[in-house]
């Protein structure tokens, strides 16, 4: 009968490496299984005693190589790799990864396998290769954990070490179902965000395009018109005719102002002074900061309830959040708060302090830590602050839409009537020498 080399995780979350004698790789996975163990990776031994070069991930199910099949299996073919200079791993393909990969190692297979099938499966992407590479990593022996931190640009820290500790507590597909979902769920809100932005960002740029037109091509042929005429301008035609003037004059730096002061504001938002400026004015905008200031905090709740919950220490938690915060002034918050900490304090009172978050989720946070379930009480927070942020996002766009709309006519109106003033006042005057007989 054959005999298998398994790495697997026990109960107890620590690494062993057993021999078991099965019929094929599903039976002897099997029979780890049954005693409570989690296989992550598995090879065949030829003769009972040096382990086969075929893949520590054979496919459950397939039947034992033989020493005549072992070469061919050695040799079975790798993910082929794209060719992927400045693409990036895109959020949503992130998350339908993990997905994936909890799925199948849920369902036994090894973890080398598992990553094997989900980059044949891929469509040519960067993911697709890092999916590949993190395969041959783990099958020299590397973590699953330490692979993935060798790719920091498709998985950040919080990823690596959710992983690292679902590796260490044996439970890596129900870490990798928690991230997953965390995932899906980040994306959802930034999505609202976007959404809530884009709307008004689109009316403003087609607004001000439409007055630069009227100003460029069609102001000048009414002045034209009122030169011929001789007649006396009033002063909002006079006006918008100065302006029509200064326009014509200067067209080029009305396109080149808005992208240099976009490049100047991206070289001052790489400061730490600009950042910090940037996000404080962010969280305190009308309309839109309360928007933000509801995701924002159900992002950190969200991080930190998932954290703690897979078993990371508060400490590394708060740490890992601050790098991935994506807001300064909340950055620094969480530092004070990981000080606090560290130094005896609880989590709530620091958090007060910041000024950041609503007396409700400090509240709660408090309570949580009282009973013993913060982890808990954080995704109870995010479940119901995500709910406010969908109906933040509805409310800003019914306010929004009257308020664009009245803003347009306002504008369109006022240079319909500066334009016709001088034409009523032609038309009365024309009709007085005629005695308004046409």
């Amino acid at each position: 009968m054959p005999s298998y080399s398994i790495e697997a995780v026990d109960t107890q979350g620590k690494k062993i490496k057993v021999d078991v004698e099965a019929t094929s790789s599903q039976d002897a996975i099997a029979k780890l299984r049954s005693r409570g163990y989690k296989p992550t990776s598995i090879k065949e031994k030829v003769n009972n005693q040096q382990p086969s070069s075929a893949s520590p991930s054979s496919v459950p199910g397939s039947q034992p190589a033989t020493p005549s099949t072992a070469e061919p299996v050695a040799k079975k073919a790798k993910p082929k790799k794209s060719f992927t200079l400045f693409e990036s791993v895109k959020h949503k393909q992130l998350a339908l990864f993990t997905q994936q990969l909890s799925v199948l190692i849920n369902a036994g297979l090894p973890i080398v396998r598992s990553l094997k099938i989900l980059a044949n499966q891929m469509k040519p992407s960067l993911l697709k290769n890092i999916s590949a590479t993190v395969a041959d990593d783990v099958e020299t022996g590397s973590s699953l954990s330490e692979s993935l931190a060798r790719h920091p640009k498709a998985f950040d820290k919080l990823y690596v070490n959710m992983v690292r500790a679902g590796e260490a507590g044996g439970i890596l597909d129900v870490i990798l179902q928690r991230l997953a979902s965390f995932m899906e769920k980040a994306e959802a809100i930034k999505r609202k965000l976007v959404g809530a932005s884009v709307y008004p960002a689109v009316v403003m740029t087609v607004a001000v395009g439409v007055v630069i037109v009227v100003l460029t091509f069609i102001v000048p042929k009414f002045e034209e018109v009122f030169k011929q005429v001789g007649t006396t301008l009033p002063g909002p035609t006079q006006l918008l005719i100065d302006v029509s003037n200064v326009v014509k004059s200067i067209w080029f730096l009305i396109i080149l102002l808005p992208i240099i002061l976009f490049i100047l504001l991206k070289l001052y938002m790489k400061t730490k002074p600009g950042r910090l400026m940037i996000d404080r004015f962010k969280l305190n905008m009308p309309f839109l900061g309360i928007l933000i200031r509801k995701a924002v905090t159900a992002r950190f709740t969200r991080t930190l309830g998932t954290l703690l919950q897979s078993g990371v220490p508060i400490l590394e938690a708060l740490n890992i959040i601050k790098g991935a915060a994506g807001n300064e002034v909340v950055a620094n918050a969480i530092a004070q708060v990981h000080d606090s900490i560290r130094e005896g304090e609880n989590i709530a009172e620091p958090l007060a302090q910041s000024g950041i978050f609503d007396d409700m989720v400090i509240n709660m946070i408090d309570v949580g830590e009282e009973t013993g379930e913060l982890d808990k009480m954080l995704l109870k927070i995010a479940d119901t602050y995500d709910s406010e942020v969908d109906v933040a996002v509805s409310s800003l766009m019914s306010i929004l839409e009257p308020i664009l709309i009245l803003f347009l006519g306002l504008t369109v109106g006022l240079i319909v009537l500066a334009l016709f003033m001088p034409l009523v006042s032609l038309l009365e005057n024309i009709g007085g020498k005629t005695g308004g007989k046409f």
